[in-house]
């Protein structure tokens, strides 16, 4: 299956966020600004550009309920972004941070969003109306790096984070008077704010996109070391399994149902992974078509060729096989794939198609055939 619609929006993306009803994007053309574009016919034309943020802006969400878009910045600041007739208009999130915002996400409920930061805290934010504005309340003292993903269970109490000092945590972010307790959400919200759920030390590097499944019982999140790890039960008794990839680690993760995920990252082509019956995961394919993956031998001289190299040999190592690229260009991306979002319609439980942005400028649309 190849990508369904390619298009070219910048040189560069750092993120991108789908409106409620999928008929306009918004994305960071790597830098401080955030451009939203809306298809009229067959053509895509920008409409607005929304200019409040200093540095870069490194993360985005659009709302699907209220039709708001939240966005985080490297100049450690936040603005939720309401339209007012034709305008967009920012309202200030107080984050306290003394270190880049790095990621966001919006609850399922869209009362709260979570902020990511290079400040080793999570920031988790609701609103006031007393005075107009976004405050936090801070999940301090608990990473030891920077935190570069989070992700909220269905629940709307439970979050995920990953970070850079390699481990995976969950943590509650009941808040009194913004929460409820009910019965639905159980045992998590009698839990306190802050309060660490698990620790999975996992991965013994970076870790990227973390994600629950629609249920909320499987955990995925991937690490730096190419790796992706499934953890069932997280709360109760958790079971941990981890896939290797011969290729390039990823960036970002999607559930597209309970036993299906599709891998994103610096290898420029969407992975899948699927889990059979018994609940055991495995990479099952690249979604691009174009995607060829090499024989052992000539993989096997690549790895002589790029030791040559690195030790100064003047000549490749003599092989007698072709050496070819294991990763050829020309796909759907170009470089690396830095961000996916779900292409949801209402009462879908699950995704068909779904979005993917990168460092190449391009947003990619792909959809999921019967066969996946």
């Amino acid at each position: 299956m190849a990508a369904v619609a390619i298009h070219q929006f910048a040189q560069c993306i750092t993120c991108h966020a789908w409106s409620p009803d999928q008929s306009m994007v918004a994305f960071c053309p790597n830098n401080h600004e955030v451009h939203i574009y809306k298809l009229f016919g067959e053509k895509w034309e920008r409409v607005h550009v929304l200019q409040k943020h200093d540095q870069i802006v490194s993360g985005m969400d659009w709302s699907v309920s209220s039709n708001k878009i939240v966005t985080v910045s490297h100049d450690r600041n936040s603005y939720v972004w309401n339209q007012e007739a034709s305008e967009w208009v920012p309202t200030l999130v107080i984050l306290r941070l003394n270190r880049a915002a790095l990621c966001v996400q919006w609850s399922p409920k869209e009362n709260k969003f979570a902020v990511g930061s290079g400040a080793k805290t999570v920031c988790i934010c609701y609103y006031e109306k007393e005075n107009n504005w976004w405050v936090s309340k801070l999940i301090r003292k608990k990473h030891n790096s920077s935190v570069t993903s989070v992700a909220w269970h269905p629940n709307n109490i439970l979050l995920a984070t990953t970070s850079t000092d390699g481990k995976c945590r969950v943590f509650s972010t009941f808040i009194k008077g913004v929460d409820s307790r009910e019965s639905g959400a159980s045992s998590s919200s009698n839990l306190k704010f802050g309060e660490q759920i698990a620790q999975l030390d996992l991965s013994f590097t970076w870790a990227f996109g973390v994600r629950w499944s629609p249920s909320g019982n499987t955990l995925a999140y991937a690490g730096h070391n190419s790796m992706i790890y499934f953890i069932e039960d997280v709360g109760s008794s958790p079971s941990a399994q981890n896939v290797a990839l011969r290729d390039l680690p990823l960036r970002d993760i999607l559930f597209v149902s309970e036993k299906l995920v599709i891998g994103v990252g610096f290898d420029c082509n969407p992975m899948v992974f699927t889990a059979d019956e018994t609940g055991l995961w495995s990479f099952v394919k690249f979604l691009d078509e174009k995607k060829i993956a090499p024989s052992g031998s000539k993989y096997g001289s690549q790895f002589s060729e790029a030791f040559g190299k690195l030790y100064g040999q003047s000549k490749p190592a003599i092989n007698s096989d072709t050496v070819e690229s294991s990763r050829p260009r020309g796909g759907a991306h170009e470089n690396c794939i830095s961000c996916i979002v779900p292409l949801r319609k209402p009462g879908d439980t699950i995704v068909r198609r779904f979005s993917t942005s990168g460092l190449d400028g391009k947003v990619v649309i792909w959809e999921l055939d019967n066969s996946i």
